[in-house]
């Protein structure tokens, strides 16, 4: 939401000019299928699933500008856009593109030495080993009651 807001996406249709010829029909937005495609990559969704969460989901919508009653595209022309994506370090320049304007926007910053309070990470595995020790216990527990309850299984009348 915060790239949509600040920057109302990563990428325009104009950094994508030399990708595609300029006659024939209009096709869909190539800002708007790499960020399908990103979202995609995050969300570990298939072709067929990313375009159906483009037709189904406010969320996605709402990342790529469009309007609620927008039908889509189908699932093909990811394939297709992502065949550009790899000529030329294609990949590379609109990942340099989007840093630059996400740094530009104050949503990324250089690296830093980054400090943290100990405390929270040290309460998160003892948290963590607590979990362990219920699961391991409930486990020994459970194979106990099966490896005795196996004879009795095998009596007539119990």
């Amino acid at each position: 939401m915060w790239v949509r807001d600040r920057l109302d996406g990563l990428w325009r249709d104009e950094d994508f000019a030399d990708w595609y010829p300029r006659d024939g029909r209009p096709g869909l937005s190539p800002a708007q299928l790499a960020t399908v495609s990103v979202l995609q990559f995050l969300l570990g969704l298939s072709d067929r699933d990313a375009a159906e969460a483009v037709r189904c989901r406010i969320d996605f919508k709402y990342a790529l500008g469009l309007e609620l009653d927008d039908s889509g595209f189908h699932h093909s022309v990811l394939s297709d856009s992502r065949d550009r994506l790899l000529q030329d370090d294609r990949a590379d320049r609109l990942l340099d593109l989007a840093l630059a304007r996400l740094k530009g926007a104050g949503l990324v910053r250089e690296r830093t030495t980054q400090r943290t309070d100990s405390t929270h990470v040290l309460a998160t595995v003892r948290d963590l080993t607590r979990l362990e020790l219920v699961t391991e216990a409930v486990r020994a527990a459970l194979e106990e009651i099966a490896r005795t309850a196996r004879p009795r299984a095998g009596r007539p009348g119990r």
